[in-house]
């Protein structure tokens, strides 16, 4: 009897111990994210699905014939964080991907519409490869000893908008400048450095604005004029100490250091696509950009230049500047062509919702839960005055609007 009593109450000292860490793990969470920008979560959500369905294209392209097995695919779904099955996940997007059966096996591949956006993509690369060469330049020159690890680079290369062939297509083109390290022989150990450059190239993205309005180089803050404090910080921030140059990695006292940080990232976000980035990829490069130790904490307390968001759990730096509400003040060329894809998409999601639609009604119809109208039987505008239509009643409205979108009801 006292053992059952002494295991009743471990048990609940356990279970208020798991409550109170679930708590503080919620605390910690909130310390390390901003205050909610619903513009800023919105730009972060749209294209969530199009990050994956963009690693599943790059998956098919990467297969000898682009024709892989969707079981090759469904292999790959840990890595995509994605759950359930793959042949339902491409079946979703019938204008991206294209599902077949040969024998007793089902393969995928894309669509025509989406290798004509492929080449689209492709095309801009090429078109723009002076604008990557530079962009690759500008990244290497932020390191201390201008020389980045490729394994790390290759962490960030889509934030940038390089090829995945970047190795073999920029570099062996611009000898003069780049070149490969790897003394070990190892590929994990391989580097890139920059050997010469245009020294025009060290011009951070604010020092080159400073110089169109003839002005000295300074921060913009992106906040609302009620954010007093966060102003009166900014300012003191911004004025305090002048502009230093992401592109000076000497060794300076730590306030300075902070400035020069803020200044580091900045750059990085203004180089990518997107204006934002991973931070904990970010954390990654510490050591080549002399980053402070606790990254996380200097962003927060820059939120008139920076907003941290902990969406999809995923910590996320985003350039305040670099938006207009949820939109991007400006577009690469490459964002155009992505947001195309997205579009296509998103129209495959709505041509599998309609197919759905009308194949789930077709099921309730032939077990009779819908009733199937006749042109003999009496118009709904005929019926006498107070009479609810069938299918608007309630409990055939709630069986109705079941079948339209849940999302566990399959088609055939």
């Amino acid at each position: 009897m006292v053992i059952k009593h002494l295991s009743a109450l471990l048990f609940r000292c356990s279970n208020y111990h798991a409550l109170i860490f679930c708590s503080s793990q919620r605390r910690h969470f909130s310390v390390w994210s901003s205050p909610k920008d619903p513009a800023l979560e919105s730009a972060l959500s749209r294209n969530r699905r199009w990050i994956v369905n963009n690693q599943i294209k790059n998956i098919i392209l990467r297969y000898p014939n682009q024709t892989p097995p969707v079981k090759f695919i469904q292999k790959k779904f840990k890595t995509l964080d994605l759950q359930g099955k793959a042949l339902n996940w491409l079946k979703k997007y019938p204008c991206c991907f294209e599902v077949f059966t040969e024998g007793d096996e089902n393969y995928c591949r894309l669509t025509k519409r989406m290798i004509s956006l492929v080449e689209d993509e492709g095309s801009v690369q090429s078109s723009r490869e002076p604008l990557l060469v530079e962009k690759l330049a500008k990244v290497l020159l932020l390191s201390c000893n201008h020389r980045l690890h490729v394994v790390k680079l290759n962490e960030l290369r889509r934030n940038f908008g390089f090829p995945d062939d970047y190795l073999l297509r920029i570099v062996p083109k611009y000898p003069e400048m780049f070149r490969i390290i790897n003394n070990s022989g190892r590929r994990n150990s391989m580097e890139i450095e920059i050997i010469s450059y245009d020294p025009e190239l060290t011009v951070s993205v604010i020092e080159a604005k400073a110089r169109e309005m003839n002005a000295e180089p300074r921060f913009t803050c992106c906040l609302p004029v009620s954010w007093e404090k966060s102003w009166q910080r900014f300012g003191e921030f911004n004025e305090k100490l002048p502009y230093i140059s992401p592109y000076t990695c000497a060794v300076l006292d730590q306030v300075i250091m902070e400035k020069r940080a803020v200044a580091l990232v900045h750059e990085l976000l203004s180089l990518m696509l997107w204006k934002r980035a991973s931070i904990v990829k970010l954390g990654h490069f510490r050591r080549e950009f002399a980053l402070p130790e606790k990254l996380n904490r200097m962003l927060l307390r820059h939120p008139g230049i920076f907003y941290v968001s902990n969406k999809y759990q995923i910590y996320t730096v985003v350039l305040r500047e670099g938006y207009l509400g949820s939109e991007l003040v400006e577009k690469d060329p490459l964002v155009l062509v992505k947001e195309n894809f997205g579009e296509l998409m998103q129209e495959g999601v709505h041509e599998y919702n309609r197919r759905r639609c009308q194949v789930n009604l077709e099921k309730k119809r032939r077990k009779g839960l819908l009733k199937v109208r006749t042109d003999t039987e009496m118009s709904e505008d005929d019926k006498p005055a107070g009479q609810a239509p069938e299918l608007y009643k309630s409990e055939e409205r709630k069986r109705f609007y079941k079948v339209l979108f849940d999302d566990n009801v399959t088609w055939e």
